[in-house]
């Protein structure tokens, strides 16, 4: 039709979703790469580090300082960011659609807290650990806790929800609870015992922060969250079924134990890639899916790809804050995302009662 516009559906609330999700699609891939741009540029240093990429790519001789600010540091940082971003996203949207809850988000499962505990637990108990297991892990030391530490969390949560072959999505939501606040009095324990240097250090990755991006981390998380991304979006047809409820979904032929078992499995790796690389970042996995059925409706054919977009490219935009408002000093990204967005989620909400309501 060509009166058709982006405006026309964008505006009309009874207008075809299908478009209106493809066209926010579009706007998030442009938006990603222009934030994703931006992101390059800015940092403690002045380097013109998108000129240095243009002059990269044309094969031109580049200053050395140039190249490790963009190589080493921004292009990984950002590499990271859109990484734990959209895992968040696409975690939030997935355990959303499973609990069919639209408070649910990764840390309800007891994977954040599994995390952090794993952490916690590297940083005050490195101690210790015999030199062999220091010398073997290195400066990965608390990024393998943290990830070891979630992904036990998410299988005692299996196992205890899970009988006679068949998972409660209600047992499971009352154990993660329990799970997740028995981790966090450990930590509470740990956090007892620790000194200040540890305390410090406690506190900052708590926060969260993508300072410590290199290419290594990038690639030991990007498998887990990327297997996430991808496979997610097969999981759409059993989360929209399981939207009416596990008898209807099993009657329309979805294997909803199946699809259980999976939504757990793929948002115990990404959540647990995503902590250990990240450190603790909130906001983004419940909001992100929140804004998205808002704009696009429930379907999670669409929602879920949208997500990973939205995710990463808030993530990053958050870091370009955090790297900004107290320069040359980084703010911590977990503030950073919890003061822009905590606002703004509440003047959504409350500019939409009526609709979800309804």
């Amino acid at each position: 039709m060509a009166a058709w516009s982006f405006t026309a559906v964008w505006a009309s609330p009874g207008g075809d979703r299908q478009h209106r999700a493809r066209a926010v699609f579009a706007g998030l891939v442009a938006v990603t790469v222009l934030v994703g741009l931006a992101s390059l540029n800015v940092g403690a240093t002045d380097t013109p580090a998108l000129g240095t990429l243009l002059a990269l790519l044309s094969g031109e001789v580049v200053e050395l300082r140039a190249r490790i600010v963009l190589l080493d540091i921004r292009l990984p940082r950002l590499a990271m960011g859109l990484l734990v971003g959209a895992a968040l996203a696409v975690s939030g949207a997935v355990m959303q659609g499973l609990f069919r809850n639209p408070l649910a988000d990764p840390g309800l499962v007891g994977v954040g807290a599994g995390a952090s505990l794993g952490a916690i637990s590297a940083i005050v108990l490195a101690g210790l650990l015999p030199a062999w297991a220091i010398g073997w892990t290195g400066s990965y030391t608390v990024a393998l806790a943290a990830f070891a530490g979630g992904w036990a969390t998410t299988l005692l949560l299996y196992r205890v929800s899970t009988r006679h072959g068949r998972t409660s999505v209600a047992v499971m939501l009352l154990a993660g609870i329990a799970l997740a606040a028995l981790a966090g009095a450990a930590s509470g324990v740990l956090v007892y015992m620790a000194d200040d240097a540890q305390l410090r250090s406690l506190t900052f990755w708590g926060l969260g922060s993508l300072a410590g991006a290199t290419w290594a981390k990038v690639l030991a998380a990007a498998p887990l969250i990327l297997i996430t991304i991808f496979a997610a979006p097969f999981l759409a047809r059993g989360l929209n079924a399981l939207a009416l409820g596990e008898a209807t979904a099993g009657h329309l032929g979805i294997p909803v134990q199946r699809v259980k078992r999976a939504a757990i499995l793929l948002v115990a790796g990404a959540t647990g890639a995503a902590v250990a690389v990240s450190g603790g970042i909130g906001f983004i996995g419940i909001v992100v899916p929140h804004l998205l059925r808002l704009l696009i409706g429930p379907d999670h054919r669409f929602l879920l790809p949208c997500a990973a977009l939205l995710g990463g490219t808030l993530l990053v935009a958050a870091d370009m804050v955090s790297r900004t408002v107290v320069a040359p000093a980084e703010l911590p990204i977990g503030i950073v995302t919890a003061l822009l967005g905590g606002p703004v989620f509440l003047y959504i909400l409350l500019r939409s009662r009526g609709v979800l309501d309804m």
